[in-house]
């Protein structure tokens, strides 16, 4: 009995004090003739809260320890659902303002970012250097190519709409949603989706996966590669929480994609 009760402590340390805290790096090599040496660093679901700044500083510093050519986010920068509950906006883009990437960074703002007043949200990370795309894109020049980034609104606040955002686009375009579940609307083939929101569960259980996943998809898309219909989507894991300050073999994630 005591052993049980030790166990669950041990368990309870990590789940709640310690894994929460890492930050891992996830690695993808994905073949691009147009992209072909170009490193993206894409991040989701910071959801900083008011105690956290020392955090977001590691977070940056390790974005540019990897030294991108691109950063992209999926959103949620801010954390819970009430201004107190999160270190203000104006701490956070100051940070953010400190990545330095070749070719920019580019964002779409998450249901959190909304409810807390997303237009001021997307006022300050753009003052930052931060470009937010709501249902537009944009162009970028890279080894000669004509490359498109392109971001559609939230599922649960807004209205997504990837066709218009993917209109006019090159053919290698990198697109950005909050919520994979929009995945599902994209009639275009599309070079890459990346997205985040469901934080790979937060909770997985070794051999069964993730518990709860916070999307009409279920855990079809909790995080990691996947191919729909000749698309290839990535889902990162997310750097914070929501609702349950705990992970549990979910550690938080950089993802970084080296094109080759």
């Amino acid at each position: 009995m005591k052993i049980f009760l030790l166990i669950c402590l041990l368990l309870f340390l990590w789940g709640f004090f310690i894994e929460p805290q890492l930050i891992v790096l996830k690695k993808y090599k994905i073949k691009s003739e147009d992209l072909r040496g170009q490193r993206v660093v894409f991040v989701g679901d910071l959801h900083i809260a008011t105690w956290q700044k020392g955090r977001l500083k590691r977070i940056v510093k390790k974005i540019n320890k990897q030294n991108p050519d691109i950063v992209l986010s999926s959103g949620d920068f801010v954390s819970g659902y009430l201004p107190h509950k999160t270190l203000p906006i104006e701490d956070i883009g100051e940070e953010l303002r400190k990545i330095n990437s070749t070719h920019g960074f580019y964002a779409v703002l998450g249901n959190h970012d909304w409810w807390q007043n997303g237009a001021r949200i997307r006022e300050v990370l753009s003052r930052n250097g931060i470009k937010i795309l709501e249902n537009s894109s944009i162009k970028l020049n890279i080894n000669d190519k004509e490359i498109s980034i392109a971001g559609v609104e939230d599922l649960q606040t807004r209205i997504p709409n990837p066709q218009k955002a993917l209109r006019k686009t090159s053919p290698t375009t990198i697109l950005l949603m909050h919520n994979p579940d929009t995945f599902f609307d994209i009639k275009e083939r599309v070079f890459l989706t990346l997205a985040g929101h469901n934080h790979g569960g937060q909770v997985k259980l070794p051999f069964y996966g993730a518990l709860i996943v916070p999307a009409a998809s279920g855990t079809k898309f909790a995080d990691g590669i996947f191919e729909e219909n000749g698309n290839t989507l990535i889902v990162t894991k997310g750097l914070g929480n929501s609702i349950l300050n705990a992970r549990f073999c979910c550690p938080p994630e950089i993802v970084i994609i080296d094109f080759e």
